[in-house]
């Protein structure tokens, strides 16, 4: 770590080896009692956040570029956000919205309306995570719908519970030993130009990734009518932080409306500003069916919610619902989130983001292991290849990577099978961008 970082509060400032002792005795307590399910990419502990910092029980500083999983939008213990959770906890912490009326509930709702690209009335349910929104999508979908079945796509992660869990593409880890999930869920390949699955390249891509629904699937495989929806993220995570070309979307959108069926899209990462608009779709000019959100809706508290046109919400009472979604406390947290992002946090995640992303773009040709860079705002990755030409994935490089950098102070993930992801607080300023991508270029210079 360079000495001129030692005073700076921002930037990373290590002062034990890692794990430090303090921590070590955390994770054999963790590792005694926790589910092992859990999966932990390197020995972080946190004992205390603010902004873009986190730092451990050691007194290490380490500089978050995961942002609890894409969570805190507006970084860690924003005192806007913080002010509103105690405010809010003060007068009423909960009493089920799904029973009752508390007026927060509806004022998220009619923010999220007005924010939602297409203009219009909406409605709006409320759960506590990514996948209780996808969740009450599907069963919204087969309510009005009359239909069972479902298309997603290679590479997706929807969540882990067991309706999500049959959409995910992700891992099949994550499914593995559960035995039998929701029945009717066909994958077809996502737009992965780099990798076309059809031999393609991207700039004469035909976007036969979606002409399969049409081409083989409904005229062999599975009746148009039979189709509850298609479930879409449109910028894929789990599957490498991917950005499709406008004319997947918009081939997709084509097909769906042609046989009129409906399109989720799952907005649950991407959503609420990662991408330097409040939601991804802006981007591709789409006019959303139903909208999946959460992680970064609340800034941290739990909270998801499903916007829909009003026709796609005609289930009755009882039909759906949750104790806990809509908490008044976190509902509070979401509403001063939203606010920051509008008044300030969107422009910065564009600003930044395009700085890392124009940068990063050079990296194939600096770094012979590195293969496709892409992004949007602040969700940005990059692939790890063994080589230039046949660009074979390269895992254990990008492992490789995650802990190296948090040797250094710098906190990452991996996605897909071989990429990095960078999703960090839509605080993160300039000087931290730059101290990120030169730990990474010291990283793939050692590695």
């Amino acid at each position: 770590m360079s000495t001129n970082t030692l005073q700076r509060m921002d930037l990373p400032h290590l002062v034990t080896a890692l794990p430090g002792p303090k921590a070590a005795q955390l994770i054999a307590r963790d590792e005694a009692v926790l589910s092992p399910s859990y999966t932990r990419g390197y020995p972080l502990t946190v004992a205390r956040a603010e902004g873009s910092m986190i730092e451990d029980l050691d007194g290490n500083r380490f500089l978050d570029c995961n942002a609890g999983i894409a969570v805190c939008a507006t970084g860690h213990c924003h005192p806007k956000v913080v002010a509103a959770i105690q405010e809010q906890a003060a007068k009423l912490i909960h009493y089920s919205g799904t029973d009752f009326y508390y007026e927060n509930m509806a004022q998220l709702a009619e923010t999220l309306q007005r924010l939602v690209p297409g203009g219009g009335r909406r409605r709006v349910y409320f759960g506590n995570s990514g996948t209780e929104a996808i969740e009450a999508s599907l069963k919204m979908a087969r309510y009005h719908t009359g239909r069972e079945r479902f298309i997603a796509f290679l590479g997706a992660f929807h969540g882990r519970t067991m309706g999500a869990l049959s959409l995910t593409g992700s891992k099949s880890v994550q499914k593995k030993g559960f035995g039998s999930l929701l029945g009717g869920v066909t994958h077809i390949p996502y737009a992965n130009c780099y990798r076309c699955n059809y031999g393609k390249q991207v700039e004469t891509c035909n976007v036969e990734c979606v002409k399969v629904i049409e081409d083989q699937l409904i005229r062999h495989i599975l009746p148009a009518d039979d189709i509850a929806g298609i479930i879409v993220e449109p910028v894929q995570g789990e599957g490498g932080y991917v950005v499709p070309p406008q004319k997947f979307l918009d081939e997709l959108q084509t097909v769906a409306a042609k046989y009129q069926i409906p399109i989720i899209w799952d907005e649950v990462r991407a959503g609420m500003g990662r991408t330097g608009k409040m939601f991804a779709v802006e981007h591709f000019g789409v006019n959303p069916d139903i909208l999946a959100l959460a992680k970064g809706i609340a800034s941290g508290m739990p909270l998801s919610a499903v916007v829909t046109k009003p026709e796609w919400m005609q289930w009755k009472p009882g039909a759906h619902a949750s104790t806990f979604g809509g908490n008044p406390v976190a509902i509070a947290s979401s509403l001063a989130t939203i606010g920051l992002l509008e008044s300030e946090l969107l422009e910065n995640a564009s600003k930044v983001g395009g700085y890392m992303l124009d940068r990063m773009r050079e990296w194939p040709r600096r770094f012979a292991h590195v293969g496709r860079v892409q992004g949007l705002g602040l969700m940005l990755g990059f692939e790890l290849v063994r080589d230039q030409v046949g660009k074979e994935r390269y895992p254990e490089l990008r492992d490789k990577l995650e802990l190296m950098a948090f040797e250094r102070g710098l906190l990452i993930l991996g996605c897909g099978p071989n990429s990095i992801r960078l999703c960090p607080p839509l605080v993160f300023t300039r000087d931290q961008a730059e101290w990120t991508l030169d730990t990474l270029e010291e990283c793939l210079r050692a590695g």
